[in-house]
């Protein structure tokens, strides 16, 4: 799979999931870095069919409203260390893939993954 992570993830996210054999980029790895604004990263979502990962409302009311990006992860775990975030990925893993395979927006809670079609 093919992933950007915004912002508000952190980097080694992006270098988690590339341990993992996916194709991750984070925005701090575009010319803009941190700076690149929401409709960029949607351009390049489109562009490079990557899946956006993000903890942004805004992602998701343009996926709801207007179907970009064509594809989104929500994590919606509220303030989360790096640890515990890679501990929450890790336990989920398998079904993040499997459902981002099939759907166009997941989110991911602490306790649960939730699809949304």
């Amino acid at each position: 799979m093919r992933f950007i992570v915004d912002a508000q993830l952190p980097r080694r996210l992006a270098r988690w999931l590339a341990a993992r054999g996916h194709d991750a980029r984070h925005t701090l790895d575009l010319a803009r870095g941190n700076r690149t604004p929401d409709l960029a990263i949607i351009e390049l979502a489109c562009r490079e069919d990557r899946i956006v990962i993000t903890k942004d409302a805004d992602f998701v009311n343009s996926h709801l409203l207007h179907g970009r990006p064509p594809r989104l992860l929500l994590i919606a775990t509220g303030n989360l260390g790096n640890v515990d975030l890679e501990r929450l990925l890790e336990r989920n893993i398998l079904a993040l893939e499997t459902a981002l395979t099939v759907h166009h927006f997941v989110e991911l809670d602490l306790e649960t993954l939730v699809v949304h079609e």
